[in-house]
């Protein structure tokens, strides 16, 4: 008897992925299929370096490598309008931020590349930026804005430090009329290749999590809601704002992102058209 492939799998514990990750943990049993739990930029390097098979990661990664990967159609993480947890905090009015230092996260490229499109092409002001500690960054004065993004910025939205609160997506959408996505799922080629049905069968498994989760959202708000302090109505509200879905006009919006990263020399023009691996 043949044993079965081992997979590779790279997942998010923010809570905004909740609505498809809680369903996973509590529905899959299936050894084989290996998951590691990380942050997106750290899935993001694992999965170009093969230490992973697929994962979701951040779009962003996609573009700067689209010859390692397909991606898996109808599923990701995204905004239409105000995600609220990828924030600009800023101490001043994000028009004065020109030359002065705003910290960003080492957690997710796709809001790395977002802030700076946002703050130069729409704001049209060039600060100087710095990656480190979100939370350290409230004690050091000099830091006149902080990009945070998931459960850090469900935290600092909380706080009183800020005056300023930018939600990334907003912005975006306002801008383009378009949603953003931050996170897709990829798969890297060669796995495609020597296992489809494995990969049909995760992709398959993924959309039922996600379309389950989506119908059990009030409960999932009520276990997770404590990992971030949130009062459990004020986490279901935010949760019913991520989407999860991959529509035709998301794509568009996904494409516009990169476009933006190919301009900026953060992308390869190969990452479009977009590449899926399809179900059957």
């Amino acid at each position: 008897m043949l044993s079965k492939p081992k997979v590779r799998i790279g997942m998010v514990n923010f809570i905004n992925t909740a609505p498809l990750y809680d369903s996973w943990q509590r529905t899959v049993n299936r050894p084989e299929w290996n998951v590691v739990e990380a942050a997106p930029s750290v899935l993001n390097r694992m999965l170009h370096t093969n230490q992973l098979d697929m994962g979701l990661v951040s779009s962003q990664e996609y573009a700067a490598h689209p010859q390692d990967y397909l991606l898996l159609d109808d599923i990701s993480i995204s905004a239409s309008g105000p995600v609220g947890s990828v924030f600009l905090f800023s101490r001043c009015d994000p028009n004065l931020l020109a030359d002065r230092t705003v910290l960003l996260s080492e957690q997710s490229q796709t809001s790395v590349s977002l802030v700076k499109i946002i703050l130069e092409k729409f704001y049209h002001v060039m600060p100087h930026y710095e990656m480190g500690s979100v939370l350290e960054a409230q004690k050091n004065d000099a830091i006149q804005a902080v990009l945070a993004i998931g459960d850090e910025a469900l935290v600092l939205a909380q706080g009183k430090t800020y005056p300023y609160m930018i939600d990334l997506s907003k912005i975006w959408y306002e801008k383009t009329s378009l949603p953003f996505v931050f996170a897709i799922w990829a798969i890297r080629q060669e796995f495609c290749h020597n296992n489809p049905e494995v990969a049909m069968e995760i992709h398959h498994e993924l959309l039922r999590c996600r379309n389950e989760g989506k119908r059990d959202l009030k409960n999932i708000s009520k276990r997770v809601a404590p990992r971030v302090s949130m009062d459990t109505e004020a986490c279901y509200e935010y949760l019913r704002g991520i989407e999860h879905d991959l529509s035709p006009l998301k794509k568009k919006g996904l494409i516009r992102f990169i476009e933006y990263l190919i301009e900026r020399g953060e992308g390869a023009a190969e990452a479009l058209p977009l590449k899926f691996f399809h179900l059957v």
